[in-house]
């Protein structure tokens, strides 16, 4: 038995491998790539520019800041259930008489924990 002759096999063998590694590798991409396309031809078209949204006739719609007084949590010695709340457990809330900008006081809550001395 000739080492050499093996060692040079199994390079051969190797190097087929990769070959057929390859190939497959190339096969899949190429059917992804076919796939891609079969999947984007049965999507709808693009909206023509006249289907486009537009503005409303009054103009755009801006930005209201208004402040908001909730509805106060109904008291009784039950707990209630969200469907049992008023409003079927969405918060309801009504305009505010306050118009002013909130502001922040010094020694009350702040955005880091209970605003306290620490």
């Amino acid at each position: 038995m000739n080492i050499a002759s093996t060692d040079i096999a199994a390079e051969g063998a190797l190097g087929i491998g990769l070959a057929v590694v390859g190939l497959v590798l190339v096969a899949l991409l190429i059917g992804a790539f076919a796939l891609g396309v079969r999947s984007k031809r049965r999507e709808p078209p693009r909206p023509r520019p006249e289907e486009q949204p537009r503005l409303p006739a009054e103009g755009a719609v801006h930005e209201i800041r208004e402040h908001r007084e909730p509805d106060e949590v109904p008291r009784g010695d039950e707990r209630l259930s969200p469907h049992q709340m008023p409003g079927g457990g969405n918060v309801s809330s009504r305009g505010s008489s306050f118009k002013g900008r909130r502001r922040w006081d010094e020694g009350r809550s702040g955005s880091f924990g209970s605003g306290g001395s620490g």
